[in-house]
């Protein structure tokens, strides 16, 4: 399985020259930014394969906290729902991150922020201090005053650190090009995250076979459907609108991480009726009643990459001024006025699929007809939620409407 993520902050200058509840509150706040992020992600998208990765916004948001102040200052804190400045809050954060960032046998993490610095812009040294104590975050001198330099700096660096991105998948290209108006950039921030892992038991290709998978709109296709009989963590349960559904979850091999798979019950209940009703409270309820079952499991692979403008979903949220270059307080960076946000640009990847991906339709009758024991086919639209569950840290979240797309 692969993730990648990259997450943009345009900075304009207008200028001219007790600890076990904090783990658990913070923990339940991971997961509902990660839903609002989705619930607000799918709503202009019905029907569609959707993947944002809360880690990727959360960042950058954290970040400019350190340099936000005034009323700037507590919309990011209100958005993220903490602040960073805490104490108690900041160690958490810090023992998470070293944590993902040491990851286990067969798995590959990068967690990264990079803050672009045109040459000549003054930066306040509490500011600069505080990111280099950040999961992996770094200042990097760059010229940009011409918006085709940042572009081909930054998509550089953003290439070379989302792992397994292939040709056209470039993390930046003309995303770069569309800020500020008159105003040239002073500083670019940009989070990237990559995840890489392989199944604790995996799929073999060998049983790989074209099933079919009726999409949101009824349209059925014939997708390669992956196979495995398994241990895993299942379970059956209703949200508050008394909507049936089947949750899964599938480790990794080497780490806490798991994939949780939601899936309505009934054919004939679509999935745009269970996500309103996701949230992280019922999460937890369902991930914390899972049981040990031994399943058929059908999966199809699947690839999904989207690409977000923040900026309206910031807004929504009442994160207003960091865009507004009259209202903007970003005085932490520097020490002076000036620095606004003009763009926030999110693209998200994943890839979940079995080594090798050669489907044999061969085995298909054989599949299906061998085993008595319960299953869980993944046939038909279903959420998904890539996460460390025991800091709640969520790498991605979406949906899967047509595996072909």
């Amino acid at each position: 399985m692969r993730l990648g993520l990259f997450t943009l902050f345009l900075l304009h200058s207008c200028l001219h020259g007790g600890q076990g509840d904090l783990r658990e509150d913070l923990t339940l706040l991971n997961t509902e930014l990660a839903l609002r992020l989705y619930q607000d992600a799918t709503a202009p998208r019905n029907g569609t394969n959707v993947v944002i990765s809360p880690a990727g916004v959360s960042l950058p948001l954290e970040i400019l906290q350190f340099g936000a102040q005034g009323n700037t200052g507590q919309q990011l804190a209100r958005a993220l729902g903490y602040a960073i400045h805490d104490q108690r809050v900041k160690e958490f954060l810090r023992t998470v991150y070293a944590t993902l960032l040491n990851a286990g046998q067969g798995t590959k993490m990068e967690l990264a922020c990079t803050l672009f610095v045109q040459a000549g812009t003054p930066l306040s040294p509490c500011f600069v201090e505080h990111i280099s104590q950040w999961a992996n975050s770094s200042i990097e001198p760059a010229h940009l005053s011409e918006l085709n330099g940042i572009g081909s700096q930054a998509n550089e660096w953003a290439s070379g650190k989302i792992k397994g991105m292939g040709p056209g998948d470039d993390a930046g290209g003309p995303t770069w090009e569309r800020g500020g108006g008159g105003a040239f950039a002073q500083l670019a921030l940009v989070s990237t995250m990559s995840f890489q892992s392989t199944w604790r038991q995996r799929f073999s290709s060998t049983d790989t076979q074209l099933l079919p998978f009726t999409g949101a709109q009824g349209l059925v296709l014939q997708v390669p459907m992956m196979y495995q009989m398994a241990e895993v963590n299942y379970g059956q349960f209703q949200d508050h609108a008394g909507h049936q559904v089947r949750v899964l979850e599938l480790p990794y091999l080497g780490s806490s991480v798991s994939l949780l798979l939601v899936l309505p019950r009934d054919k004939d209940t679509p999935l745009s009726l269970i996500e309103p009703h996701l949230t992280a409270s019922i999460l937890r309820i369902w991930t914390s009643s899972l049981r040990r079952a031994r399943m058929d499991v059908f999966l199809p692979r699947f690839r999904i990459q989207n690409h977000f403008n923040l900026k309206s979903i910031l807004n929504s949220w009442g994160v207003t001024d960091l865009f507004d270059p009259l209202k903007a307080n970003l005085k932490g960076i520097s020490g002076q006025d000036g620095f606004y946000v003009s763009e926030a640009i999110h693209k998200a990847k994943i890839e979940v699929s079995e080594e090798g991906t050669k489907a044999s339709a061969a085995a298909a009758l054989l599949l299906l007809k061998r085993s008595r024991i319960p299953f869980f086919k993944a046939d038909r639209p279903f959420f998904f939620l890539l996460r460390e569950p025991d800091t709640g840290f969520v790498f991605s979240i979406g949906r899967v409407s047509n595996p072909l797309d």
